[in-house]
């Protein structure tokens, strides 16, 4: 079988339409307009920083997928430097036909550009195939990230362990010491 040609390149702002398409269920909830705009300041971003990219792969001239990559360390506690490959997405239509491939091998150029000798990248949990094809390419996991929203996992938290910020906590030191000076004034003596 063979494998229709699959050719790659940086990003463009032509090409920010397609890109918020295919990413569209990782981008933040919100209007085209405010999509779109995040998109292409993702784009312009990494057009002017050396140690970002947004590469696309196309198939016969049409956008099929693409990845984002970045220059960092493992984590900001771990400075050893490697590139991350956020969301290395292909269309449907595109898929087993080299894509995917395509993008983790530019990110491989990526980093061998920059000296950097890992690579790392993150797959939706209930993302069977893409977690597969990681697999497959070698790539081990390494961490759960796991999201909730502030106010959820707050209710969550055992209120008697729930830390109070320094300043709440001598703001209300001094409320009771001033509603102790108030109840002294009104003793009669």
């Amino acid at each position: 079988m063979s494998r229709t040609p699959v050719t790659v390149r940086a990003a463009a702002a032509a090409d920010v339409p397609s890109l918020r398409e295919l990413w569209s269920d990782i981008l933040r909830r919100g209007a085209l307009d405010e999509q779109l705009a995040d998109v292409a300041g993702i784009v312009a971003d990494a057009d002017a920083r050396e140690d970002r990219c947004v590469v696309v792969a196309e198939v016969d001239g049409e956008l099929a997928g693409a990845v984002y990559l970045e220059a960092t360390t493992f984590t900001p506690l771990n400075l050893e430097p490697a590139v991350l490959a956020v969301s290395p997405h292909v269309f449907s239509q595109f898929r087993r036909k080299g894509v995917g491939s395509a993008l983790i091998e530019a990110a491989c150029r990526f980093a061998e550009q920059h000296g950097i000798s890992h690579v790392q990248t993150a797959a939706a949990a209930e993302a069977r195939d893409a977690n597969r094809f990681m697999a497959r390419l070698s790539f081990s996991p390494q961490a759960t990230l796991r999201a909730a929203t502030t106010s959820a996992v707050r209710a969550r938290l055992p209120q008697s362990r729930q830390v109070t910020h320094a300043a709440t906590s001598r703001q209300r030191i001094d409320r009771v010491l001033a509603a102790r000076r108030i109840r002294r004034e009104r003793v009669p003596g």
